[in-house]
């Protein structure tokens, strides 16, 4: 069963009236999380197309670069975005229930808000409402001004890519923290550590660019120490 089939089925009260924040106290559990981890991205990512006041096509095309979705899909995934605009509840409601569900995984929050930041710059714009939008979505999920930071850096072409702040270390640490500080980045990402811990199989192709931007950080600071 496809994850879209699942959301799909999860959605199905939403016939009767019931609000789609609501949705997300059905998928508290294993393997559901992957389900709602899923909507929690759709449905921010349309509460921020809010934010520059127009969906572009890019921005669509990033959902899909996110999760692969099939052409028999496609209508649910478009479902839950469309309802998640239209939704009276404001994204800060969103942003508190989700993280209320992964307050034990505040790694899946960072997954999230990555996604979120995919979108967001997939018109190649950043602009400052959206900035805006993901510093309080940020501030509400408890990320570390240092984490949202980094996450920014790699995403953002106008901030400045220092490699520490992507490596999530000082300007001023030493190589073997910066050894150490990659290592254990690259061994988070795995693949398979990101579906053990409840990352969607199609999400998993973030952790590609993510591991890209690391391991650039790692030779950028290793090149400069040799």
């Amino acid at each position: 069963m496809s994850v879209w089939t699942r959301i799909t089925e999860a959605i199905s009260a939403l016939a009767t009236g019931e609000g789609l924040s609501a949705v997300f106290d059905r998928l508290r559990s294993p393997p559901e999380r992957s389900v709602a981890f899923t909507i929690a991205v759709i449905a921010l990512g349309a509460k921020m197309a809010k934010a520059d006041g127009l969906v572009t096509r890019d921005e669509v095309t990033a959902f899909r670069e996110v999760f692969q979705i099939s052409d028999g899909d496609t209508a649910g995934a478009a479902r839950v975005f469309n309802l998640a605009r239209q939704d009276v509840a404001g994204f800060e409601e969103y942003a508190r229930r989700i993280a209320d569900m992964f307050r034990d995984q505040p790694e899946m929050l960072c997954d999230l808000m990555e996604g979120l930041f995919h979108i967001a710059m997939a018109d190649g714009t950043y602009h400052p409402n959206e900035d805006a939008f993901l510093v309080e979505v940020g501030e509400i999920f408890g990320m570390p001004a240092e984490n949202f930071a980094a996450l920014r850096a790699r995403f953002v072409p106008d901030t400045s890519p220092l490699p520490h702040s992507v490596l999530g270390i000082a300007p001023g640490a030493s190589l073997q923290e910066a050894r150490d500080a990659w290592r254990k980045l690259v061994r988070a990402n795995h693949p398979d550590v990101l579906v053990a811990r409840g990352l969607p199989e199609e999400a998993v192709r973030m952790a590609e660019k993510r591991m890209i931007d690391i391991n650039r950080a790692w030779e950028t600071i290793s090149g400069k120490a040799a």
